[in-house]
Parts: C-alpha cells; sequence; structure tokens
C-alpha cells in the first residue's frame, strides 16, 4: 500500500483501490440494481454519504469514491480540470465493469461534474441529481490558472511545514460540518484519520483554487455540448428561515432547474450538506428521477 493510503490499523478501509488515470483512487462499490454514483463538494470523502448509500443500495448499486487527495485517495500529480473530472467518474465506471448508463449525483462543487458528464459523456448518463450545487452566473477567473495553482500549493505547503493539518485538520473539519447542518451529527471515525494529513489539505487548496476556472469550464461546456435529453432534479437545501440569503439561494437553484429542463425540489429542515441533514431527500430525490418510487415502497418518503 501506497504512503498516501496508510490507514489506522483498528479501522480498516472499506471498498478497495483502483488505479485510474495513474493514480490509485479509493472505491466503494454497494447493493443492486441501476447504478448511481454519489459525489460530494469540495474537500469531501465517501463517507459523507453513509446515510444516503444505505436507503439507495437495496435498489441500486451505489458508487463512491474519492477525488485525488481527498478521503483515502493518492493525490494527483496536477490541479482538477472540470474535463477530467467528469472523464474520472465515466473511468471508474469502467474499471468497476459498469460499461451502461448511470445516474450522477453532484453536491455542491460535484454538481459541476455531474452536469459536465452527462454533456462530455451523454451516452454513459441516465440521469442528473444535484444536490445543493455550486452555481455561478457569470464565471470570470482573474488570474492565470497556473498562477492560482501554485499560489494556493505554495499555501498548502506553509501549513502542512507548520504542522497545521494534524493540529487543526479535523477540528475544522467538524466546524464546517457544525456550520452546514441543521442537525446534530456525531464526528465520523474517518474524520480524525483523514482530515489531519497533509495529502487531504492540498487537495482541498487545490480544488479551492480551481474552483472558478471550472465554473468557467461549465460554462463553456454549456455553450457547445447540449444537455442529453436524461431526467434532471435540483435538489435545494432549506434550513427554514426567511433571511434574504436563504432566499436567494432557493430562487438561483430554481433558477439552475429552469435553466437545464429539470425538477426542482426542497430538502427541508437542511443546511448545505443536504446528505448529512436530509438523506432521505436525496435518496428519493434520485428513485423518482427513473420513476423507481413504486419499488421502495415507504422505505424513503418521497420528495
Amino acid at each position: 500500500m501506497s504512503r498516501f493510503l496508510r490507514v489506522p490499523r483498528r479501522l480498516p478501509a472499506p471498498g478497495r483501490f483502483l488505479r485510474i488515470d495513474g493514480v490509485p483512487l479509493h472505491v466503494l462499490a454497494e447493493g443492486r440494481g441501476p447504478v448511481c454514483v454519489l459525489s460530494g463538494g469540495l474537500g469531501m470523502a465517501w463517507f459523507d454519504w453513509d446515510a444516503v448509500a444505505a436507503l439507495l443500495a437495496p435498489y441500486r448499486t451505489v458508487v463512491r469514491f474519492d477525488r485525488p487527495g481527498l478521503g483515502l485517495s493518492a493525490p494527483a500529480p496536477g490541479p482538477p480540470t472540470l474535463a477530467a473530472e467528469a472523464g474520472r467518474i465515466a473511468r471508474v465506471l469502467e474499471a468497476l465493469g459498469h460499461t451502461g448508463q448511470a445516474t450522477v449525483v453532484g453536491h455542491s462543487l460535484a454538481g459541476f461534474h455531474a452536469e459536465a458528464f452527462a454533456r462530455l459523456h451523454p451516452d454513459r448518463c441516465a440521469g442528473i441529481v444535484l444536490a445543493d450545487s455550486s452555481i455561478e452566473d457569470d464565471p470570470r477567473p482573474r488570474l492565470p490558472r497556473a498562477v492560482r495553482t501554485a499560489w494556493a500549493g505554495t499555501v498548502a505547503r506553509l501549513a502542512c511545514a507548520a504542522g497545521l493539518p494534524r493540529a487543526l485538520g479535523p477540528a475544522t473539519r467538524r466546524l464546517i460540518g457544525h456550520a452546514s447542518t441543521v442537525g446534530s451529527h456525531p464526528p465520523h471515525p474517518w474524520e480524525q484519520a483523514g482530515y489531519r494529513t497533509s495529502r487531504v489539505l492540498r487537495a482541498c487548496a487545490l480544488e479551492n483554487a480551481s474552483y472558478s476556472y471550472q465554473a468557467a469550464e461549465l460554462a463553456a461546456l454549456r455553450r457547445d455540448h447540449p444537455l442529453p435529453g436524461v431526467p434532471v432534479a435540483v435538489l435545494a437545501a432549506y434550513d427554514g428561515s426567511e433571511s434574504a440569503r436563504q432566499l436567494r439561494a432557493l430562487e438561483r437553484q430554481r433558477g439552475l432547474a429552469a435553466e437545464l429542463g429539470g425538477r426542482f425540489a426542497v430538502a427541508a429542515p437542511a443546511g448545505h450538506l443536504v446528505m448529512a441533514d436530509v438523506p432521505e431527500s436525496v435518496a428519493g430525490a434520485v428513485l423518482d428521477l427513473t420513476g423507481a418510487g413504486a419499488e421502495r415502497g415507504a422505505a424513503v418518503p418521497p420528495v
């Protein structure tokens, strides 16, 4: 096992490692039925989807994987790009032997990836669910990509040299989780193991640095690559407040659904991490996307 993939002896890693584009990726596949891919937002890991995966597994083959540097995956040699992330989804499925169509669920930043997958790999896409997806109306990166990436890498190296991941990584992850949810969720055992590493901090820095460029790539894709005729669902988080910021966020998600010709639904009460607060809403959106509501009975309430 690579030095990047060492795990505590008493915390066995679920799933397996597959070499995708030369990078060992941590991949977890479970369940039965049509294939569904779950992909989290910036800096997130496979375990963030545990509750959703448990609800879907009786009806879907659920695939989760950690992007390079995150969770248990080894780092990639270069920064992420939108096309590469869409391609990574396709190649993970191929490596698992799934060569047909798959539904892709993208949360936050991974909403870009899910939509790009549909546009760049239309024959592989059965539908997309955008769970409180990132939205950028007019993305215009202000610096050359190489400059922004180099700056992010330097900051990450300095932070790691100062020991910040080990000292503050898990606590920072918990604070972000608290700020992004409305419910009370116990810490996951892998938070301590993963977020104290320099590997994860660097991956988070590179994903953050590439955000505006990925948004711009998606804007270009929308002009040049039509969305295939697949079902689309946009799930917006709503914490129950009437603040201007929250209402504006709901309208932006509604606008995204209209732009993509998709179905709009509200997940409540939920913060940005909808998969933690209301996993049944996310699972319900996936099952309803392909008219599978009847097969789940009362296990997952409809959205």
